[in-house]
């Protein structure tokens, strides 16, 4: 099983954002600041876990998926599979899109405290930005 640690943020809302992805696999600790340029925090935490769908995609094909994110709202829309938000709604398909592809996929809301190297990633991704 695979642990993964997700967060997103945004230097406004909207404004500068960026992904942080922390990968436990293996006895490996993966890290991984993703740039994703202007949108709100909400959609930085759904663009977090899409990305880290896809790293796994090519990195850990058929394993079974453990998502930690402190994004109570992602992790209610991802695991009641439901919004009624227009603008999350094109997130969550894509989110199920690739979740499909895995045998399991769980996600469980965590406190910000249990977050921090995914914190700490999306922040830098914010700061590479603005090099």
């Amino acid at each position: 099983m695979i642990e993964i640690y997700t967060d997103g943020a945004s230097s406004g809302n909207p404004g500068i954002s960026g992904a942080g992805i922390y990968i436990k696999a293996a006895g490996k600790h993966l890290q991984y600041s993703i740039p994703l340029g202007e949108m709100t925090n909400h959609e930085a935490e759904f663009h977090a876990v899409i990305k880290a769908l896809e790293i796994c995609e090519k990195d850990f094909p058929n394993e079974i998926l453990s998502f930690r994110s402190d994004s109570q709202t992602v992790v209610h829309v991802v695991d009641n599979d439901y919004t009624k938000n227009k603008t999350f709604l094109p997130l969550l398909e894509m989110i199920r899109e690739k979740t499909a592809k895995f045998p399991y996929f769980f996600i469980k809301w965590i406190p910000e405290k249990e977050n921090t190297h995914a914190d700490r990633l999306s922040r830098k991704a914010i700061q590479d930005q603005r090099i």
